[in-house]
């Protein structure tokens, strides 16, 4: 669900609704999606949109240390970038490790197959996967999204909000494409021609 961009001046400014939303964002400190604003404070989804596009025009200005992202329905308030350094120095914030070549490659079968089970990830991978799955769960990046309906019960496996908002995208859609994705719609594409 994303927020349309309209023009401001096209949007009526509800205070009451901004305030209720900025509030329960920034108390949360994790995303909150935008059907549980909509549930809790009882406005549908299309009355609350055009006053997040209000609020996220206010807080994504140029020179704000604040902004208000939308993470593939979801909302969160972060820094913004330009200021990671100082912020990280100031609360003496260690930079995270980086990931290893297994958690890239476990990261992208799963977000690219989701939901998924670990032996799915396994299978594609050739090697165990249980470890680096737990590491990206403990990361944030990774979670359970339920249990397959086959014998075991299988866990499934899914991207969060926060792999979003590390790859600074706002949804899925805007991953790259995978390499025959790519040469598929380049083959449409010449017979279109």
């Amino acid at each position: 669900m994303g927020i349309m961009k309209k023009k401001t001046d096209d949007r009526k400014e509800d205070p009451y609704l901004q305030g209720a939303i900025e509030a329960i964002v920034f108390a949360s400190g994790e995303p909150v999606s935008i059907e549980r604003i909509s549930q809790v404070l009882e406005v549908e989804p299309e009355l609350l949109n055009p006053q997040i596009g209000l609020l996220m025009d206010r807080y994504n200005r140029k020179g704000r240390g604040i902004r208000l992202v939308e993470l593939d329905g979801y909302l969160q308030m972060c820094t913004d970038s330009q200021y990671s350094q100082v912020v990280r120095k100031t609360l003496e914030m260690r930079r995270n490790t980086p990931l290893s070549q297994a958690a890239m490659e476990v990261l992208a079968v799963i977000a690219y197959n989701q939901p998924v089970t670990k032996a799915y990830v396994e299978q594609v991978r050739g090697v165990d996967c249980g470890a680096v799955i737990n590491g990206l769960a403990d990361k944030g990046l990774v979670e359970e999204r339920g249990r397959l309906e086959l014998p075991g019960r299988p866990l499934l496996y899914g991207t969060t909000p926060a792999f979003l908002r590390c790859l600074n995208i706002h949804s899925l859609d805007e991953l790259p494409p995978l390499p025959h994705q790519k040469e598929e719609s380049d083959e449409e594409t010449t017979k279109e021609e």
